[in-house]
């Protein structure tokens, strides 16, 4: 496919955005690629990548779509989140120039994950988008069928995949081992009550010993009911919150981690599973529909309810008490699961295609 103009819309910009990540940066040498967002960045985009930020307001959110529209016509208009799909949908009523018949829209969480307001916000996305692509299958099966029915052949999923590239670029190669001869367990994520961090704390410390460690990558407000949790449990020692950190530092920590948990109670399909999958990291994983689809029908991904904190715990031990040896093969099976079914490649290849399509039928 030739390069094409692809104009990306954004509520924010920071380091775990996804579609900064595995929709424009990791595609910024094959096309040309332009940001606008509503709220201001919280990162330096890359110079390869034209930016149009808004000042965290309405009306600065239209000042910079404005200009950015102005600045080229573009081959496809590409939104990640409900309210800015909403927003573009307004903006053709009264921008000049009618641009809908080249956009699409990615869907990156489950229908039940998403506010009520939300879902409303959808619903013109459905309606009048040019396609509409769900992040994984278990996404797209998620929606009702009414939603179904408004985007009709127009919707389609994509399932979401990892640079597998990059991940080598920053770690030598997948392999485990237990730095200084703790057993670590990390855990990445927002921490939101449907991540369930919570849970996670209370099956470490069921299954810890002094040698254990425990690393939550990720932030939200949660953080100082977590923070008061670790204290009153005597974790403090243990237990380390590293906040929001540069992504290519949360790949140097998942290759440092014996194993990756994530209780979450939903997903659309998450970055962070398949992201310490790529880097040889076993994991455990909440028994919900998108991590069912990563699992497959792999025996070596454990599957607990949610909010089962004995069964985490118990998988915790069962990964502590392994060889090391043993370990790193779970790790390198999970590897080749990322490279067979959700490699950025294939997903940005499959992209195009839907692309391609929107192109051709304009």
């Amino acid at each position: 496919m030739k390069p094409l103009k692809i104009l990306q819309i954004l509520l924010t910009l920071k380091e775990t955005s996804g579609p900064y990540n595995q929709h424009s940066l990791a595609v910024s040498d094959r096309h040309h690629i332009a940001i606008c967002t509503y709220f201001k960045p919280r990162l330096n985009v890359s110079k390869a990548i034209a930016l149009f930020e808004g000042d965290d307001s309405l009306r600065g959110f239209f000042r910079a779509l404005k200009t950015a529209l102005a600045a080229k016509d573009y081959d496809i208009i590409h939104t990640h989140f409900p309210h800015v799909g909403f927003l573009l949908v307004i903006a053709n009523l009264f921008m000049p120039g009618k641009f809908m018949s080249c956009t699409v829209h990615s869907v990156q969480n489950s229908y039940q994950n998403y506010k009520f307001r939300n879902k409303l916000l959808l619903l013109p996305v459905f309606a009048f988008f040019r396609r509409v692509v769900c992040c994984s299958q278990a996404c797209f099966e998620s929606y009702p069928g009414f939603y179904k029915w408004l985007a009709g052949d127009r919707l389609c999923y994509i399932p979401n995949g990892v640079d597998i590239d990059r991940v080598d670029r920053v770690i030598e190669k997948p392999w485990r081992y237990s730095p200084n001869g703790h057993y670590t367990v990390a855990s990445v994520g927002r921490l939101i009550p449907i991540k369930n961090p919570l849970c996670v704390l209370s099956a470490f410390q069921q299954s810890a010993d002094q040698a254990s460690r425990l690393v939550f990558i990720g932030e939200g407000h949660l953080r100082g009911l977590l923070v008061k949790a670790i204290k009153d449990r005597d974790l403090a020692g243990q237990v380390e919150l590293t906040g929001l950190i540069p992504r290519d530092r949360v790949f140097e920590s998942l290759s440092k981690a014996d194993v990756v948990i994530s209780a979450s109670r939903g997903e659309g399909l998450p970055h962070a599973v398949i992201e310490a999958m790529a880097c040889g990291c076993p994991v455990i994983l909440s028994d919900i529909a998108p991590h069912r689809e990563i699992a497959g029908d792999a025996d070596f991904i454990p599957l607990i309810p949610p909010d089962d904190v004995a069964g985490f715990a118990r998988e915790m031990q069962r990964y502590k008490q392994m060889p090391v040896a043993a370990r790193a093969e779970i790790g390198a099976k999970c590897r080749k699961l990322v490279e067979e079914r959700f490699s950025l490649a294939t997903m940005q290849n499959r992209y195009e295609e839907v692309f391609a399509q929107v192109i051709g039928s304009n």
